[in-house]
Formats: C-alpha cells, structure tokens, sequence
C-alpha cells in the first residue's frame, strides 16, 4: 500500500515536472521562431540615450541691426561622467589631456583661484572666489592656502607633499606609492577637478574642458580616444563679440552657471553646463536671448554604434536684442574720449589735467531718449576678458567699471542752468535782474566763498556764459535747498533714469544727506550756496548729466532712457518686445525760464563763452556749460551740451577725472557732433545697412 502511494506521488511530480518543461519548451519556440526576429532586432539595437540639443543664444545688434554679439560654430572639449573612470584613473585621464594641451597650446578652464606655481598663494583681487573655496572645503574663513591645498590634495587623491622630493606622492593603505605628482602636476589636476565639482560633474552633467579649440587639436583628441576615456569633442555654438573693445561694459559677457547661481536657475529650466549672461545686456537680457534647449534620441546597437538619431523637440534659438547704441557714433565717442585723455597726459600742466587718466561719455537722443553712445575709459575688449580677467581687476585705473553709469560725480557747474530754471521760474530772479559780482560772496558772514573773475553787476544769461559763481551763490541762497532739489529731482538728477541695466542712482545734496555723513552736524547757509553750484554732496552719473542736459534741451520734458530700442526673434522679423519712448517727468518750469536758459548756455559757446575756443563759427547753434568741480585730489572736469539749440536732436555729457577745466570735455563732444551731423568721423554712413529698426 505504502509502495503504491509513492508511485502514486513520484507519477504526479512527474507530470509536473513534464508541464513545466513543455512550458519553458513553449517559450523558447516562441522567443526562437515566432517572435525570433524581434528579439534580435532589440538585441541588436542596444540601448536608447537622450542628448539634449542647445540651443542658439540669441544675437545682440546696434539701432540699425548691425551686428555687436553673434554665434559661430566651434568645437569643446568636454569630459562625461558616463565614461569617466573614478579615483585616481580619472586623474590620469586628465593628466594626458593636459599634456595634449600643451602639445596643441591650447587654453583650458581653471577657476582654482590659487597661483598655479608654487609656493601657492591665493591669487590677487579674487575675494569672492577664494571665499567659495574655502566653504567648499568646509574650512574656516582665516584658513590659509596651506590649509586648503592639504583639504584639496585629499579630496581629489593626489597625495601629500613630501618636503625630501618636492613632490606630492599618493600611497595605498600599505604605503606603496601609486603615484607621484609634481606641484605643478597637481595644482593643474586640481584645478580640473575643482572646477567639475563646481559644475556638479556627473553622469548627468558633462564639463566643459575647454571652449572654442582648434581644429588639429580636434583630430590629436579623437586620434588620442581609446587612452582617454570619457573625453569628448562637442560642436557648439561659440560666443563671438564682432567688435570686443565696443561698448563692452554695456553688451557683457556669458559665463558657465556655478553652484551658488544653479539654486536660483535650476527653477528656470537651466542646467549646471548651460551658459548664462553674466554683466550688461547679456545678463540683464537673458530671458529673452536664452534659447529653448532641443533633445535628440540616439539609438545604439549592442556593440555601441550609432543606429538612429531622431530629433523628438527642436531646438529654438533665442531672441536678437536691438540696442539704441549707434555702433559708428560709439567707436567715435570711445576714440575721442581716449585721444582726449591722452594729449592732456601729453600736454597739460603737471597738477593742471596732465593726471587726467578716466572718464566717460554719453550721448542722447533727444526725443526719445535712446543712448547713442555710451563710453568709458579706459575699456577693455570682451573676447580678451576671460584670459586677461586677473589684469583687468587688478589695474587701479579699473577698466572693468562702467563709469558712465555706474560712476558719482560732483556735476560742478554743470549744475547751474538747473539753479536758473529754479530761480526764473521761482521769481527769485528775472531774465534782466542783475546781481553784482566782486569776486567774492559777502552774504555769509565770515564765510566768503569765491569766483574765478570779477564780473560786476552780471543777469542770468551772463552768468551762465561766464560761469560766474557769484551769481549763483546768491540765487541758491534765495530758492533754499527745498525749492532747489525740487527742480533737480524733477531733472533727474539723483533718480533712476529708467535704463534697462544696472545704475547709480547718485545723491542730491540735502540736510538728510548730511546727517547720515556727519551725524549731528547742522545744516548750514554755507552747505545751500555750495550745493547750488554742484558742489558738496551733490553726486551724478555721466548718464544722469545727459539726460540732465537733454531734458533742459527739450524745455522741461524728461524722457525715459533707453539702451535697448527692441527685442526681434532670431530670424529678425518678427518684434518680441518694443520699447516705446516715454516722457518720464515735466520739469515745472516757465517756457520764459527755460528760453533764457538755453539763451546763456549758447552763449557759452559765442564768443567770450567758456568753450567758445571749440564751437566758434560752428554751423549748428550748439548751447553748453562746463564745469571744474572739486574733489579731495585733483579737480574732475565736467561737460554738457546740446545742439541744434532751437529744437535739439542729440545730447552729451562728458566727465575727465582730473582734466582740471570744465572745457576740456568740449573736443569730445565736438567730435561726436561732427560725426553725428556730418559724418565726418565715420567711414560707413549708419544707414549703409538700411533704415532704423523698429
């Protein structure tokens, strides 16, 4: 009975075993003969990866669409983490490559902020930088470079310094030496990899190595592959800026997204390799000249070649930003403004404007307020700015720094036609009243400022042809500060000009002003005539003078200004974006006021005027005023004009640190008059390229 149980039970295990079997029998003739075709083509064609596709950054033009910053095709090196070995063996990938670059002289990307031969210091003029490094490396903020070089070398396993050879030496657990690396070695690894890790290098992230290389180094890269993995030519579209030394304060520059920025851009659909603008109209622009990223499904085969590519989302590029700059006027602005610099260096008495060494330069139009010229000096040249960006922050005289907006300056007597609107429409003074000038101001007691000359009894439109302090003392003393800084706000003078990058907004001089600089002193009598000639506190931009200026030109209407006239789509024919001029503020003045103004700035310019020696006989009827204000050195000089008087098409204003008269300015502007309306300056009339963009 028990022996025929477990027959019983061997015969139904049996079966079992026999069902599966025919299952799995089932199974393999289908996977072989019915469905065999099909799982060898999936065999064959391996795997499927996604590449994101970038897309063009959007170009950047002048007011008749010629063209500032474009993209051309290029070639980078990039590293992907896909490929990359880890550890040490990533180090010795990135050795090989250096020494490549070196046989090719080629540049790379290193942003170590620390020198690149020993003895390593931190490097000059890189506060912030070297403040990232330390917290990157989580030591304390008075750590020296020792201290980070030691954090460094152990995280990217290069070893510990080893005084008897000079050498850095990397050992295994047992003190085998893996590896022996050179101070110089090691700080060029190191910089590598310390700029991958501030690109969040990963599977995911590539690390652009290096931008824009040669085409032989291309070919010596792909011939040099199979002994460096996971480095890769990639074709990009290249920033290129036509003319660099152009207006490069205002176009900018683009850079590669750090850690610190990506916490704000991932939101915004960026990616730690993606390029984002980083000063001026790249910066300020970005959302319209950033593209829309594309991707593209690459099918590989089991052996890793490539058997389909599909583009799935085109990429779209970004938009063109048409500047109001007028790229013949700006190149005169800027040779002028250096040429002008340079023969006062040449020519002028020693503490009498030979120290001019700065200034700044901007031109408006006046009915709508687009800046045609916008120049500092001294300048750089955006393609050189990467390569020569330790020069440039180091140099005293400070290039990088965009003066024209960003600089405070005491407008000195520039200031006045702003106190004669004041005071003719105020009633304090009137077009044929007289104050009698004696060379010295005796209406303050023992306080007894002066004037250049003794003019006598002198009007308004005297004055203002003469400059004559006196005369103005005496009308600032009659508004007050109130009245005075009412008129001056509405000129814009110390208010956002509505420029759409970054400014200096400046200072009116005023009693709040004072007691935030010397707490607990009183405003005096003294401080209100001071004030009245642009002097004390009172501090402006090169930009505010201009605008200043234009409004006077334009009786009263202060426009909006604008450096960006529209914003087109890549193909430039459709408008994205229209800047509409605007009037921002009417100045509350009299027409008679502002008549008999405009009336002594022209004579300013006729003869026995303070810059009469420029516009004399000059066929446009040109109104200015000058002025020498005082600084704790030497004295600035400042300049304004406008032309033709009677219905004023362009505007200047322009400021020489330390050119010591108010005159000195008048052969900049002189120059971009002449180019302006005559073209005398410029080899390619500005309409070569057709009409205006709008």
């Amino acid at each position: 009975m028990e022996r025929q149980k477990s027959i019983q039970r061997f015969l139904v295990l049996g079966i079992v075993v026999l069902i599966v079997f025919c299952g799995y029998l089932y199974r393999l003739m289908q996977m072989q003969i019915a469905q065999g075709a099909q799982y060898l083509q999936q065999a064959e064609a391996g795997t499927v990866r996604q590449q994101v596709v970038k897309a063009a950054r959007g170009e950047i033009v002048d007011r008749y669409g010629r063209p500032l910053a474009i993209n051309r095709s290029g070639y980078n090196i990039i590293l992907d983490g896909a490929y990359l070995p880890g550890g040490t063996k990533a180090n010795d990938v990135i050795e090989r490559l250096l020494g490549l670059m070196d046989e090719c002289s080629e540049e790379w990307n290193d942003v170590l902020p620390i020198s690149s031969q020993p003895p390593f210091q931190f490097l000059d003029g890189y506060d912030t930088e070297v403040a990232q490094v330390k917290k990157n490396f989580k030591v304390n903020e008075y750590s020296t470079c020792d201290d980070v070089m030691h954090w460094i070398t152990d995280r990217y396993q290069l070893g510990e310094y080893d005084e008897a050879s000079g050498n850095y030496i990397l050992r295994d657990d047992d003190g085998t030496v893996l590896k022996t690396y050179t101070p110089q070695q090691m700080r060029r690894i190191a910089g590598v990899r310390y700029g991958m890790d501030l690109q969040e290098f990963s599977i995911a992230t590539t690390y652009t190595f290096a931008e824009d290389v040669d085409i032989t180094t291309v070919a010596k890269v792909k011939e040099r592959d199979f002994e460096m993995p996971g480095v890769a030519i990639e074709e990009s579209a290249i920033r290129e800026y036509v003319s660099g030394d152009l207006a490069p304060q205002i176009i900018g520059q683009v850079g590669q997204i750090y850690k610190e920025e990506y916490e704000e851009l991932k939101n915004k659909g960026y990616r730690m390799d993606d390029i984002v603008g980083k000063e001026g109209i790249e910066k300020y622009f970005e959302n319209y000249l950033r593209g829309t990223d594309g991707t593209r499904q690459i099918t590989l085969d089991a052996k890793g070649n490539v058997v389909k590519v599909q583009e799935t989302k085109p990429a779209v590029p970004g938009n063109t930003v048409v500047l109001t700059i007028d790229k013949d006027l700006q190149r005169v602005a800027q040779n002028s403004l250096e040429k002008q610099i340079k023969h006062l260096q040449a020519t002028a008495p020693a503490g009498k404007g030979r120290e001019a060494n700065a200034g700044a330069v901007v031109v408006i139009e006046n009915k709508t307020g687009d800046i045609l010229a916008c120049a500092t000096y001294p300048s750089y040249d955006i393609n050189e700015y990467r390569t020569h960006y330790a020069q440039l922050l180091a140099d005293p005289a400070k290039p990088l720094w965009n003066r024209a907006l960003l600089g405070e300056y005491a407008a000195g007597s520039t200031f006045k036609p702003s106190m004669a609107v004041a005071g003719l429409t105020e009633g304090v003074i009137t077009p044929d009243s007289t104050i009698t000038c004696t060379g010295v101001y005796q209406a303050l007691g023992s306080y007894k400022p002066r004037c250049m000359y003794v003019n006598g009894p002198i009007t308004v439109r005297h004055a203002l042809q003469v400059s004559c302090n006196i005369f103005f003392y005496e009308t600032g003393r009659r508004l007050g500060i109130e009245r005075m800084n009412k008129y001056c706000s509405e000129f814009g003078l110390g208010q956002p000009t509505g420029i759409e990058i970054a400014e200096s907004v400046g200072q009116l001089s005023s009693p709040a002003v004072k007691a935030k600089l010397e707490p607990g002193v009183p405003w005096y009598p003294a401080d209100t005539v001071q004030s009245a000639i642009g002097q004390l506190y009172n501090q402006f931009t090169p930009l505010q003078l201009a605008n200043y200026v234009a409004t006077v030109g334009n009786r009263g209407d202060r426009m909006d200004v604008n450096i960006v006239r529209c914003v087109k789509n890549y193909n430039m024919d459709t408008t994205v974006w229209d800047n509409t001029p605007k009037v921002a503020q009417h100045v509350e003045g009299t027409p008679e006021a502002f008549e008999v103004t405009v009336e002594g700035m022209v004579m300013a310019t006729q003869k026995g005027g303070t810059s009469y020696s420029y516009w004399g006989d000059y066929p446009i009827k040109v109104a200015s005023k000058t002025g020498t204000p005082e600084t704790f050195h030497l004295p600035n000089s400042t300049y304004i004009c406008f032309g033709p008087a009677d219905d004023p098409e362009i505007s200047v204003a322009v400021v020489i640190e330390k050119g010591w008269h108010g005159y000195t300015g008048a052969p900049v502007a002189k120059d971009i008059f002449d180019a302006y309306f005559f073209g005398k300056s410029s080899d390619q009339a500005p309409a070569a390229l057709g009409q205006l963009l709008q």
